[in-house]
């Protein structure tokens, strides 16, 4: 009977084709990012995005929660964010400068459409995106385990949420680990949850990660943390590096992209296409 029931379940790859071409996805706000990525970050995969400190991970965490609440009518998901902060990063701050620049895009959008004068239909304030992130703060791995235990239940509830950030993946499975058999059983476990969440509620999952150092080949190399069996948790992975004074973003990952990168910009107003000869610049 067990046997039966999973038959009944099953899905043509006619069907999954016609699914994945109607998948949604969120803007980075960098038009050549999200070329590279068919659109922007997808809907219904887990994404982990990787890389050093300053390079902007955390603004394109924040981003992404700000650009999931975009209208359908401005081509965006008209959703709503989780945001899981295990290190204190994430900026309130920095959000809401991101949120008035997100609606000054839209009215630009809005008014380049209409060309008779109009005014602007934008009805969302800077503080409408801010109540739309749901934010926890987590601050060991245990606390970690039992937020995303919840979301199951917390999404059921709150429908409208498109995308799950969790800022970083890492911080605590690094901090608070000498039993490297459990961890692995611990983050698989996560994994598994995330993507299972990804898929039933067709939102999609985004994991910032930290970098380490890996001996290979007779030199120590940047590689992203948590071990090789880490990373299949993941649908997509992406690599944020410098070359030179320029951001960049690389996907190191991808069953449907093909490997590639693209120049991208922290500025003032959050993500943006990469500007030459762009510094290093604190943002606050």
């Amino acid at each position: 009977m067990v046997h039966y029931v999973f038959l009944l379940g099953a899905q043509s790859a006619w069907d999954m084709l016609h699914e994945e071409k109607s998948c949604k996805s969120i803007t980075t706000s960098c038009s050549d990012l999200d070329e590279i990525l068919g659109g922007g970050i997808n809907c219904k995969e887990v994404t982990e995005i990787g890389g050093v400190p300053g390079i902007g991970k955390t603004q394109m965490g924040i981003q992404l929660a700000i650009n999931v609440q975009i209208p359908a009518q401005y081509g965006g998901l008209g959703g709503k964010a989780v945001y899981i902060d295990t290190e204190g990063s994430f900026m309130v701050e920095r959000a809401l400068q991101i949120a008035e620049a997100c609606i000054e895009d839209l009215r630009e959008y809005d008014s380049f459409l209409r060309k008779d004068g109009k005014p602007c239909q934008i009805n969302k304030q800077p503080n409408d995106f801010l109540a739309n992130i749901f934010y926890f703060r987590v601050c060991s791995y245990t606390e970690q385990i039992a937020v995303v235990n919840y979301l199951e239940k917390f999404i059921s509830e709150h429908e409208d949420v498109k995308v799950v950030i969790i800022d970083s993946i890492t911080f605590h499975f690094r901090q608070d680990f000498d039993n490297m058999a459990l961890r692995t059983r611990l983050l698989g476990g996560m994994a598994l949850k995330l993507m299972k969440l990804a898929n039933k509620f067709s939102l999609a999952v985004v994991l910032l990660n930290q970098v380490t150092t890996k001996y290979s080949e007779g030199s120590f190399q940047l590689t992203l943390a948590l071990g090789d069996s880490w990373s299949h948790a993941c649908t997509n992975r992406i690599i944020l590096y410098w070359n030179g004074n320029e951001r960049y973003a690389y996907i190191d990952k991808s069953p449907s992209l093909q490997s590639a990168s693209s120049p991208y910009s922290v500025t003032a107003k959050g993500i943006r296409n990469s500007v030459s000869n762009c510094k290093r610049v604190k943002m606050m």
